[in-house]
């Protein structure tokens, strides 16, 4: 647990920057996909956050919530790179960083349906924006792969980042919930701002 939840921290060291939604010039439709969820704050804080919460929940959350976010996030990314739109986009997202914390400051643990069902809605918002925002010179399939794969590695982030503190069921850790707290005032900042 020790080396992932450095590598966990490691990869928050190295996020190239957090502003969201950079330019996308050069590079490969991999590259651009790949970069896309690490160079937004709402992306990486609700990628993370999804990791942080399943750790919490521990058991079969471990892997179904986050997958359930993925399989979510693809769909919304063939939806955005076919020109779908959802209604309020951006404030979607910026709620799903502020709900996302605020269930982990609390220590929700719902049954596993209920948290997959939860994450898969807020994937939808998070993958049609990355679709959407795919260069027009660039594969989608690869895009689509950069994002995804970007995306499992930030799950994998906020799992061993929560698994590293030494998460208890019976007692959720308090920096786990400092952490969900965090996340919480940083996406209704979003929300606002």
């Amino acid at each position: 647990m020790k080396k992932l939840s450095g590598a966990a921290l490691l990869l928050l060291l190295f996020v190239p920057a957090l502003q969201a939604h950079p330019g996308h010039d050069g590079g490969t439709g991999f590259a651009h996909g790949f970069e896309h969820p690490l160079a937004g704050l709402d992306h990486l804080l609700a990628m993370i956050a999804v990791g942080l919460w399943a750790a919490q929940m521990g058991g079969r959350a471990l892997w179904i919530v986050p997958a359930s976010f993925v399989g979510a996030m693809g769909i919304g990314g063939i939806l955005g790179m076919n020109g779908v739109a959802i209604p309020f986009l951006e404030p979607g997202i910026a709620v799903s960083v502020l709900l996302l914390g605020l269930v982990i400051a609390f220590a929700v643990r719902p049954p596993v349906y209920v948290p997959a069902l939860i994450v898969a809605a807020f994937a939808l918002f998070h993958g049609v924006a990355h679709g959407a925002e795919m260069p027009a010179n660039v594969s989608g399939v690869s895009f689509g792969l950069g994002f995804v794969l970007a995306t499992a590695l930030l799950h994998l982030a906020g799992l061993g980042l929560g698994l590293g503190i030494g998460l208890q069921k019976s007692s959720p850790a308090p920096l786990v919930r400092a952490l969900g707290v965090g996340v919480a005032l940083l996406g209704g900042y979003l929300l606002i701002g």
